[in-house]
C-alpha cells in the first residue's frame, strides 16, 4: 500500500500535468479560431476566380489547356501526392488516419511521389521505402497564402515539366461540431465540368480577354490552385487543433478521475493515521492515570 507522502507526490505530479493539458487545449482553441478567420477573409477572392474560369472556358469549348487535359491510365507517366500531416503528435488519430490513406494510395500507384507537409508525415515516409520529393520542406503550422503559393509553384514545376500527369491531395476536412474526415481529392488536372456548364452559362456583355482567353486562363489557374491548397492547409490545421483539443480534453478528464481516486486514498490513509494516533494517545493517557493512582 502506498504511503501518504507517495500519494501526495503523485497528486502534485498529475495536477501539474493537467495544467499543461489545459493550457494546450486553450492554445489549440486560439490557433483554430485565428486560422478560420484568415480563410474567411480570402474566400471571396477565390470564389470570384472560379467564376472567372467558368467564363473563360466558354471561349475554349474544345479545351486544350494543359491544366484540364485528363489522360487515361496508359498515358500517365507519373503521379504526385500532396500529403498534409502535423508537425507534432498529441492529436489523437489525426496523423494516423492521413498516413493510412496515403499508404493505400501509394500501394495502388507505385509511380507516385510524395510531397509531405508537416514533420510527422515527412519523418514517416522518409525511410527510403517511398519516393519523396527532394527539397520540399514545409511545416503544417500557421498556414499562409505565401506558403500555399510556394507549394503550388513546386508542384507545378513537376506538372509543367511533364514529370507527373496527376496530382492528388490527402488532407483532413474540418466541419464545425462534427468529427474530422480524411479526404483524398484530385488537384490536377482540373475537371472543366466543375467550372462551366454551357446550358447554364450566359455570355458576359462587353467582356474581352487580352491577349486571348487561353493565355488568361494560364495565368488564372495557378492562382486558383494556390487558393485551393491554402484552403486545405487551413482545414487540416483546424482539424489538427480540434483533434488536439479533444485529446487534451480527454487527458484532462482522465487526470481529474485519477486525482479524485488518489485524494480519496490519501484522505483514507490520513484518517487511518489520525485514528491510530488518537488511539495511541488515549491508551497512553489511561496508562499514565493508572500509574499515578498506584503511586
Amino acid at each position: 500500500m502506498s504511503d501518504a507522502a507517495e500519494i501526495k507526490t503523485r497528486i502534485n505530479s498529475i495536477s501539474e500535468t493537467k495544467k499543461v493539458t489545459d493550457a494546450m487545449y486553450m492554445i489549440s482553441s486560439v490557433k483554430m479560431r485565428k486560422a478560420k478567420r484568415e480563410i474567411e477573409k480570402t474566400a471571396p477572392y477565390f470564389i470570384a476566380l472560379r467564376e472567372e474560369i467558368g467564363e473563360l472556358l466558354h471561349y475554349i469549348p474544345e479545351n486544350k489547356n494543359r491544366y484540364f487535359q485528363i489522360l487515361d491510365n496508359d498515358g500517365i507517366v507519373g503521379r504526385a501526392l500532396l500529403l498534409i500531416t502535423s508537425d507534432k503528435g498529441l492529436s489523437g488519430s489525426y496523423n494516423h488516419t492521413a498516413i493510412k490513406a496515403a499508404e493505400k494510395l501509394l500501394t495502388e500507384h507505385d509511380d507516385m511521389i510524395v510531397f509531405p507537409i508537416g514533420e510527422y508525415g515527412k519523418n514517416y515516409f522518409g525511410n527510403g521505402k517511398f519516393r519523396v520529393a527532394e527539397n520540399f520542406n514545409y511545416t503544417a503550422a500557421f498556414p499562409t497564402i505565401w506558403k500555399a503559393r510556394k507549394i503550388c509553384a513546386d508542384l507545378l514545376e513537376y506538372y509543367n515539366n511533364d514529370l507527373v500527369d496527376e496530382i492528388d491531395i490527402i488532407y483532413t476536412h474540418y466541419m464545425t461540431g462534427k468529427p474530422e474526415e480524411c479526404k483524398s481529392v484530385s488537384l490536377l488536372p482540373l475537371n472543366a465540368s466543375q467550372y462551366y456548364d454551357s446550358n447554364d452559362f450566359e455570355i458576359p456583355f462587353g467582356k474581352e480577354y487580352h491577349p486571348d482567353p487561353a493565355s488568361v486562363l494560364d495565368g488564372i489557374v495557378p492562382s486558383l490552385i494556390t487558393g485551393f491548397i491554402y484552403s486545405v492547409l487551413v482545414e487540416s490545421y483546424c482539424s489538427e487543433q480540434n483533434a488536439r483539443m479533444a485529446a487534451m480534453n480527454t487527458a484532462g478528464n482522465n487526470a481529474e478521475d485519477m486525482l479524485k481516486k488518489l485524494r480519496q486514498e490519501y484522505n483514507r490513509i490520513r484518517q487511518t493515521a489520525i485514528t491510530r494516533e488518537m488511539t495511541e494517545l488515549t491508551s497512553g493517557t489511561r496508562a499514565l492515570r493508572k500509574k499515578q493512582k498506584k503511586s
